[in-house]
């Protein structure tokens, strides 16, 4: 883009979400002159917070994992304020609640874990030798491994059925937003490892902490929101204005069906739709700061928001969060809080209904086998990232903006832009 005093960009990046902000903050750090578009009035993309009647919501239910590479490497934990969730999650069974936890975290708390409560003692054995793998290997040998699908991957390492359904299929299906077990084999390790080794955990200001973070450390002048890009041109990108900015290299960091339209011929996957149901209750149902799954698979997961970061409520009332698949109708919504009465044991007649969010492509299916990345050139000056060229995580779009940003930075050298 020239400005009115001759000045000219070398790389304009489209979206400022967390593969944008990644990829333009490499970029600059490499002393390069980037212009940042992004269209809505606020940075994050899907990692957004909004104030909704005095309460925290995100845009869906989220978390924040520390054990991620790129997140050690780019954000200020502390400046975050993180609160963590307890260890391990609440599984409602027709028995009642039972916790399944990691015993070298809780000792006192895994008493769920003997033999005949949530699992037998082979699949307990089953699955210590699945985690002690998953979380001593290199990641580099869980990125390399055979693949298939998590439901292969389980069925592979000794699980049972029973534990399957009792545990793995409600608790993943709230990891990977589909309940058939299909995501990749090679994904789940990954995603496992980073459980056993970090701590999920919220900002204090939401989710959207995160992403305006990265945003707060850019060079002034190099953001630019309410900015809608149109349409890629030979000279650089027109904006819904009709204005065009002129760059000889642009980055398209936007969501999977965006980029499609910006770069036509570009293959992407599907999207996960969950919607988030937000009430307010007087009492807290649960005191714990922890998730709770439904092993009948009623709802994804569900969580006292205000037991992890009671800031989340401006009246001090409990925020509830609770997830599920697609966009359900009333009535589902109805059995849904019919289900959280018992999963609780607690009245929920008398709950407001603070929010509702659907989110149409939360995050891109990754069906196995599939690679954990995918190319980030699309023609020459012409790149996309996204954790839809990685994996549906925010290490994954991270990583995927930094490889995207290595890739410019590698061709102009070689000057082949």
């Amino acid at each position: 883009m020239e400005t009115k005093d001759g000045t000219r960009y070398d790389v304009v990046v489209v979206g400022a979400g967390a593969a944008g902000l990644a990829c333009t903050g490499d970029l600059c750090a490499a002393g390069l002159r980037v212009l940042l578009l992004e269209t809505g009035e606020v940075v994050g993309g899907r990692m957004r917070t909004d104030r909704v009647k005095g309460f925290t919501v995100d845009r869906g239910f989220q978390v924040f994992n520390t054990s991620y590479p790129q997140v050690k490497r780019r954000l200020d934990l502390k400046a975050l304020r993180l609160r963590p969730f307890t260890p391990g999650v609440l599984v409602h069974t027709d028995q009642g609640l039972r916790r399944f936890t990691d015993p070298s975290r809780r000792p006192k708390e895994s008493r769920d874990l003997l033999p005949g409560r949530l699992a037998s003692g082979r699949d307990l054995l089953a699955l210590s030798a699945l985690s002690a793998r998953d979380a001593l290997a290199p990641a580099s040998v869980l990125r390399h491994g055979a693949d298939g699908t998590t439901l292969d991957a389980l069925a592979s390492a000794g699980v049972s059925a029973r534990l399957v359904e009792t545990f793995f299929r409600p608790f993943l299906s709230g990891v990977f937003l589909e309940d058939r077990l299909e995501t990749s084999a090679r994904y789940f390790h990954l995603v496992w490892r980073s459980m056993l080794r970090g701590t999920l955990c919220l900002p204090a200001g939401g989710i959207g902490a995160v992403p305006a973070q990265l945003a707060a450390r850019l060079p002034q002048q190099v953001l630019r929101t309410g900015s809608t890009v149109s349409a890629l041109t030979p000279e650089g990108v027109v904006l819904a204005d009709g204005r065009e900015v002129r760059s000889r290299t642009v980055v398209v960091a936007v969501g999977q069906r965006v980029a499609a339209e910006l770069l036509p011929g570009l293959r992407v996957p599907d999207g996960r739709i969950v919607t988030t149901l937000y009430h307010a209750a007087d009492r807290p149902p649960l005191d714990e700061p922890v998730l709770v799954v439904d092993s009948a698979r009623r709802f994804l997961n569900t969580c006292v928001l205000t037991a992890v970061q009671p800031g989340f409520a401006a009246d001090g009332r409990a925020l509830v969060s609770t997830s599920v698949l697609g966009s359900p109708g009333p009535s589902d919504t109805a059995a849904v809080l019919a289900a959280l009465g018992e999963v609780y044991g607690a009245d929920t007649g008398d709950w407001e209904p603070v929010h509702r969010v659907t989110v149409p492509d939360a995050l891109p299916a990754m069906p196995g086998p599939m690679p954990l990345s995918r190319s980030v050139r699309m023609a020459p000056g012409r790149y996309v990232c996204g954790d839809h060229r990685a994996t549906g995580s925010v290490q994954g779009a991270l990583a995927s903006g930094a490889r995207a940003a290595h890739a410019v930075l590698d061709d102009l050298r070689a000057g082949a832009v």
